[in-house]
């Protein structure tokens, strides 16, 4: 019974976290990369892999990512990272993205 009720407020949290991101997403569309942006604007070292971004921050390998997006923010870009930490919080964070 313990395990169906976490695995159903876990299932009930990552929806709540889509939902939110899909009720943002066209704010953000417009300002976003495409994939093919991301891999340009990495291999040209505007902005540094996800992966260091993320090491950096602090945000550890028990967190699942669930999405990743890079947007302008202010004249700047920032990654937008959606997580699943081990305890089943789905959070969503915005980093730098520069190197």
């Amino acid at each position: 019974m313990k395990k169906a009720v976490v695995t159903f407020l876990t299932a009930a949290s990552l929806a709540m976290t889509i939902a939110m991101a899909v009720g943002t997403a066209p704010a953000l569309a417009a300002d976003c990369l495409n994939n093919r942006g991301i891999q340009d604007a990495i291999a040209s070292g505007e902005i540094a892999p996800v992966a260091v971004v993320l090491a950096n921050n602090g945000v550890g390998g028990d967190e699942e990512v669930l999405s990743v997006k890079v947007c302008d923010q202010g004249g700047g870009l920032v990654y937008v990272v959606a997580v699943l930490g081990p305890d089943g919080d789905a959070r969503n964070l915005v980093l730098p993205a520069s190197n």
